[in-house]
């Protein structure tokens, strides 16, 4: 298998970041993310993008950079929470080791904090999770190797969760 040996999908704030970086550390692999390659390359964050040139224009510049992660980084690597709208990607990762980190809404809501710098959740954060999620579960589950709930957990217990998920534990 080509590409990163762990792909993280999920929604925004389920901690992918977190859990990809306590991933990489314990495989003894590099860690990397799109939504960071992102904003190193265009020089403004994900938000800044979203507000000055829309959510196509955004998911275009998503579509490439997750692309050229894929074919380029062999570690850990995590996706932004809309990567897998994209019918391209979704079928790159087909041949991939993918985790999917789930969580409810109430635990979504303690995590974001309903933050203004989720331009999808600037009005009715809630609702607009809740449609968001509705729109992409399937999205997720159909990329997924394993799903791994987040709800509830510290990000070294779902670390080990999704080792193990993963059949990861004694790599």
């Amino acid at each position: 298998m080509s590409g990163p040996l762990v792909v993280l999908v999920g929604p925004m704030g389920v901690g992918k970041s977190t859990v990809g970086q306590l991933l990489a550390e314990r495989l003894g692999l590099s860690y990397r993310d799109t939504d960071d390659d992102i904003v190193a390359a265009q020089g403004r964050t994900v938000a800044e993008i979203f507000v000055d040139e829309g959510e196509a224009a955004f998911r275009a510049i998503e579509k490439a950079a997750v692309h050229r992660a894929l074919a380029e980084h062999d570690g850990v690597l995590a996706l932004g929470g809309g990567a897998i709208l994209d019918a391209d990607t979704r079928a790159l990762l087909a041949g991939q080791r993918v985790a999917y980190l789930s969580m409810d809404v109430e635990e979504a809501v303690k995590r974001t904090g309903l933050n203004a710098a989720r331009p999808l959740l600037a009005v009715n954060p809630r609702k607009q999770w809740r449609e968001l999620m509705e729109a992409r579960r399937h999205l997720y589950e159909e990329v997924a190797t394993a799903v791994v709930a987040t709800d509830g957990r510290t990000p070294e217990e779902v670390t080990e969760a999704a080792l193990d998920a993963l059949e990861l534990k004694d790599v």
